[in-house]
C-alpha cells in the first residue's frame, strides 16, 4: 500500500476533493443541521399563540439550550481532542434524536426544557465543538481563517432555512409532528456526515502557502512557531483572559441589539420590518463568518479584530439614528457582518497563540465567553428598554463594549509581539510579527 505523504493534503484514492475540504464541508453541513436551534422563534410564537404559554415560558427551553450548549463546549472539546471528532459528533446525532423526538411527546415547559433544552442543547455543544478543530488541523495557518469561517457559517446561515421550514411544518403537521420530523431527519443527517469528519493522520504536515505576491498586504515571514499548550498552561497566560473578555464583549454587544431586532424595527421604523431584518441578519451573519475568516488570512488577527470592533462600535453608537427602513437595514447588515466575523476569528486566533493539538478543549473554554454574552446580551437590552422606554442606552453600552474590545486588541498584539521578541532572542530563526 502506498504510504501517506504528510506533506500534502491528499490521500491515495481521493482525488476529487481533498480530505481537509471534505471535513470542512461536512462540518458546515453538521452546523446547518444543528442550526435548527435558530428556528425556536417560530416554535415559541406557536406555543404562545396556540398553546397559551406566556412569553417568559416560551423562552425557558431556548435559554436552557443556549446555556447547556455553552457549558458543554469545553468537556466536549476535551472528548474530541482525546477520542477524535467522529465519536463526539455521533454522540451529538444521538442527542439530537433524543432531544427532538422526546420534545414531540412532552409539550410542556418542563418537558421541552429537559428534551430541547438539555438534550438538544448538549447535542449542539458536542457537534459545534468538534467540527471547527477537526477542519483547521488539515490546513496551514494561512487558510485557517477561511476554513473556520466556512464551518461556522453553517450555524449562521441555518436561520435562513430553519425558521421558514419550521413554520411550514407546524402549519402542515402541527408542533408535535414537527419535532418528530426534525428529530429523525437530523439524527440521520448528522450520523452520515460524522463519518466524513476525522483528524489528520499522525505526522501529517499541512501544505505550505504559495509565496506571497510582491504587493500582498501581509509582510512576509510573520508566522511564529507555536508550542501546543493544554488548557492548564493556557489559563496561566494573561492573553487568554484578554481573548475571553474580547469574545464576551463582542458577543454581548452584538446580541444586545441582534436579539431585539424585531422590537427595534417597531420602535424605529414605520414599516413592519421584523421578519425582513431577521432574514437579512442571518444572511450577513453567515457572510461575515466567511468574509471575516478570509480577512484573517489576509491581514492577520490584530488587523481583523481591530476592524471588527471599531466598525461595530461606530455602528452601535449611531444605531439610535437609524430611523426608517433604509438606515435600519444598513445598520442590521453591518451588525450581522461584524458579529459573524467575530465568531470566525477567535478559533484561528486561539490556534495561532496556543496551537492546534488541544484546540477543542481550549476553544471550548474560551467559548464560555460567548455563553456569558449570549445569556445576558438579549436580557440586558430588553431590561434597558423596559426601564428607560428606549434602546438608546443599550446601543451606548454595546458601542462601549466594542470600543473596549478594540483597545484590548491592541494590548493583546503588544503582548504577543513582546513574547515573540523574547523567543527570537532565544531562537534567532523565529520571526517577529510585523
Amino acid at each position: 500500500m502506498k504510504a501517506h505523504n504528510p506533506g500534502t493534503n491528499t490521500v491515495p484514492g481521493q482525488h476529487w476533493i481533498s480530505p481537509g475540504w471534505q471535513v470542512t464541508f461536512a462540518g458546515t453541513g453538521i452546523n446547518l443541521a444543528l442550526g435548527v436551534l435558530y428556528a425556536w422563534s417560530v416554535i415559541a410564537a406557536y406555543l404562545r399563540a396556540e398553546v397559551g404559554w406566556s412569553a417568559m415560558h416560551t423562552q425557558l427551553p431556548y435559554m436552557v439550550a443556549c446555556g447547556t450548549f455553552a457549558l458543554l463546549m469545553m468537556p466536549a472539546g476535551r472528548l474530541q481532542d482525546r477520542f477524535g471528532p467522529r465519536r463526539v459528533i455521533v454522540a451529538s446525532g444521538v442527542l439530537v434524536g433524543i432531544g427532538l423526538v422526546g420534545s414531540s411527546f412532552f409539550l410542556t415547559v418542563a418537558g421541552l426544557s429537559v428534551f430541547f433544552g438539555l438534550f438538544f442543547g448538549a447535542a449542539v455543544g458536542f457537534g459545534y465543538s468538534s467540527t471547527t478543530p477537526a477542519a483547521v488541523k488539515w490546513f496551514g495557518a494561512h487558510k485557517r481563517g477561511l476554513v473556520t469561517g466556512l464551518v461556522v457559517s453553517g450555524s449562521g446561515l441555518a436561520a435562513v432555512y430553519a425558521a421558514p421550514l419550521a413554520n411550514a411544518l407546524i402549519t402542515g403537521f402541527g408542533i408535535s409532528q414537527t419535532f418528530l420530523i426534525f428529530g429523525i431527519a437530523y439524527f440521520i443527517i448528522i450520523l452520515v456526515l460524522a463519518q466524513i469528519v476525522r483528524n489528520p493522520p499522525e505526522g501529517y504536515i499541512p501544505p505550505a502557502p504559495e509565496p506571497p505576491a510582491p504587493d500582498a498586504l501581509r509582510p512576509p515571514a510573520v508566522r511564529v512557531p507555536v508550542r501546543d499548550r493544554d488548557w492548564k498552561e493556557m489559563v496561566r497566560d494573561p492573553r487568554f483572559y484578554m481573548l475571553w473578555a474580547m469574545f464576551c464583549f463582542g458577543a454581548l454587544a452584538g446580541l444586545m441589539v441582534i436579539g431585539q431586532l424585531a422590537s427595534i424595527a417597531i420602535d424605529q421604523s414605520a414599516a413592519s420590518l421584523g421578519f425582513v431584518l431577521v432574514a437579512v441578519l442571518a444572511v450577513f451573519n453567515a457572510a461575515g463568518r466567511i468574509g471575516g475568516g478570509m480577512l484573517f488570512d489576509r491581514i492577520g488577527q490584530t488587523g481583523t479584530l481591530l476592524l471588527i470592533f471599531s466598525l461595530q462600535a461606530v455602528n452601535f453608537f449611531l444605531f439610535n439614528l437609524y430611523n426608517g427602513p433604509v438606515l435600519l437595514l444598513f445598520g442590521t447588515i453591518i451588525a450581522g457582518l461584524a458579529y459573524g466575523a467575530c465568531l470566525a476569528v477567535f478559533p484561528p486566533t486561539m490556534a495561532s497563540l496556543f496551537g492546534v493539538k488541544n484546540l477543542g478543549v481550549n476553544y471550548g473554554l474560551l467559548f464560555t465567553a460567548w455563553g456569558a454574552g449570549g445569556v445576558f446580551g438579549g436580557l440586558a437590552s430588553g431590561l434597558v428598554r423596559d426601564i428607560t422606554g428606549s434602546y438608546l442606552n443599550a446601543y451606548l453600552i454595546a458601542g462601549g463594549l466594542c470600543a473596549a474590545g478594540a483597545v484590548l486588541t491592541l494590548v493583546l498584539s503588544a503582548s504577543t509581539k513582546r513574547r515573540a521578541a523574547e523567543e527570537k532572542e532565544a531562537r534567532p530563526e523565529v520571526a517577529v510579527p510585523a
